[in-house]
């Protein structure tokens, strides 16, 4: 019965992937709700097991893809893959109305704005101070501190190393779970409570993942405003990040 089942699982790779996601979501939820009381959302949890899983899988196989390389959770690599990134991406942005986003204000244009360029010179300020000095580092490590998507959209465009890419996106990472556990801390003296509060915190924070989890924490009414503005910061960083903020690197490490 095992091996049926294993056998199963290694010609169905992408439903097993689901099942395996679906399973990490289960547990994060009820740890979430069991240990923190909800104060950090399974999403958070989430991640950090997802990370742990794919430690994990590197030190059983020595190989580079984490969990994807154990052959029964092959189909890890295809659902984390381009294809469906980019399909979750069109998902999101379909989801978003015009007429909406423009009970923000300028409030909220100016705040996607600095959302996006504060994180990226913070971001590049950190690969000058580990020793990048090239632009297409700084750049593609400085995008990946906008939003983990952003990073290696922008490095695949301008040519960044495969190792460059990767530290953009544990950058993103971080960046998504310091916004997801430190939102309902900081909830009171940002007074998120109400729809424009949420609409301004998401254009500042500028990762959808993290803000959805936070304010989910902090209350739940408040998840579209915020996720709203901060769905344009994929869009908003992949096109800025390989065009007018590389030009600007380039032009100021040349």
């Amino acid at each position: 019965m095992l091996e049926l089942l294993e056998k199963t699982a290694k010609h169905n790779g992408l439903v097993t992937a689901f099942a395996l996601v679906g399973l990490v979501m289960l547990v994060s939820m009820w740890l979430s709700k069991r240990l923190t009381f909800g104060r950090v959302h399974g999403s958070a949890i989430a991640i950090l097991i997802g990370l742990g899983l794919a430690y994990w899988g590197g030190i059983q196989t020595h190989g580079t893809k984490g969990v994807a390389d154990v052959s029964l959770f092959a189909g890890v690599g295809l659902m984390g893959g381009a294809m469906l990134r980019d399909f979750a991406i069109v998902a999101t942005a379909f989801e978003v109305k015009v007429t909406e986003a423009r009970k923000a204000g300028m409030v909220g244009v100016v705040a996607l704005l600095l959302g996006t360029l504060l994180p990226f010179i913070v971001g590049a300020c950190v690969a000058w101070s580990f020793g990048y000095r090239d632009a297409v580092s700084i750049t593609t490590i400085g995008a990946g501190a906008v939003t983990y998507i952003v990073g290696p959209v922008t490095g695949a465009a301008i040519g960044a190393s495969s190792d460059v890419m990767a530290l953009s996106i544990a950058t993103g990472l971080v960046k998504a779970i310091m916004v997801m556990v430190g939102t309902p801390m900081a909830a009171r003296f940002l007074h998120l409570h109400t729809p424009r509060s949420a609409m301004v915190f998401g254009g500042l924070a500028g990762t959808v993942s993290g803000v959805s989890a936070g304010l989910a924490a902090t209350d739940r009414r408040l998840v579209p405003y915020g996720a709203l503005v901060a769905t344009f910061h994929t869009g908003l960083g992949c096109l800025l990040g390989p065009s007018l903020l590389f030009f600007a690197t380039r032009a100021l490490v040349a």
